[in-house]
């Protein structure tokens, strides 16, 4: 079933690329015959600066994770749900955010624990792509910075012995719950998104993480953190989500482009 499920997200990812290079495909052609034609007829043309029919719309997108909210269907140990928003400052640069719930079981050969709580992911993307006449495609790099407040269930536990002579010995049930705990981090986010209907986006993001602060249990390590993920004993965490989002336009702003007109329209 999970690999079932990251083949769908997949497969409706790559056909709304697939979408889109064929509209800028289509776009590119358009521009390439309008340039043709003025490096085979430079003199029949002149070229003026005027506000021609189009505008960057400005909003804000909202959305949700695929991914966090399907996995609990296939993985026992987990549920969470991620809802992300971005609201578009200037051309380029994009306000963003991510508040989220995770509880999460982790089985480690040691101990088995649970973590549930809440965190908050605020920052900034920046829009690399260059859209052609009225796309609004994205890939963006950003930078975030996260805050998780959360709790800790040590379910079970094995006490460790260097010398198993008489085997590998029973884990020891526990059952302890530690609240107050929290993590900071910040993170490099880099994603893609495409529009593929009117105001309806899909796409996903990769982060690479940074743990700057963590409040642990006094016997154990935090396994796992709401938004950062596994910690694998260390400070550095990855994510990833699948996203489809809404864009809702708030205002619009022209955009002053030149406008070649021929000369025989003068």
């Amino acid at each position: 079933m999970e690999h079932t499920l990251k083949y769908f997200f997949s497969i409706s990812l790559l056909f709304s690329m697939l979408l889109v290079q064929a509209q800028e495909t289509a776009t590119k052609k358009e521009i390439v015959q309008i340039d043709e034609k003025a490096k085979t007829k430079p003199s029949a043309q002149q070229i003026k600066t005027d506000t021609l029919p189009k505008t960057d719309r400005y909003g804000l997108r909202v959305g949700v994770d695929l991914y966090k909210l399907t996995r609990g269907f296939y993985d026992k140990d987990y549920k969470g749900v991620e809802f992300t928003g971005d609201f578009r400052l200037t051309k380029k640069y994009y306000l963003a955010a991510e508040l989220g719930f995770e509880d999460k079981t982790t089985d480690d050969d040691r101990l088995n624990s649970s973590a549930t709580g809440t965190y908050l992911k605020g920052g900034f993307d920046y829009n690399t792509y260059q859209n052609w006449l009225d796309m609004e495609n994205l890939i963006t790099i950003g930078l975030r910075g996260g805050f998780s407040t959360f709790s800790q269930q040590l379910n079970s536990y094995k006490i460790y012995n260097p010398n198993p002579y008489w085997g590998e010995q029973p884990a020891i049930a526990s059952g302890e719950k530690y609240n107050g705990l929290t993590a900071a981090w910040i993170e490099v986010a880099a994603g893609v998104k495409a529009k593929v209907f009117n105001n309806i986006f899909v796409g996903f993001a990769v982060q690479l993480k940074l743990l700057v602060s963590n409040k642990e249990p006094g016997n154990f390590e935090n396994l796992y953190i709401p938004g950062f993920n596994r910690t694998y004993d260390g400070n550095f965490g990855v994510g990833f989500n699948y996203t489809v989002s809404y864009f809702i336009p708030l205002y619009k702003k022209k955009v002053i482009v030149p406008e070649i007109i021929p000369a025989s329209k003068k």
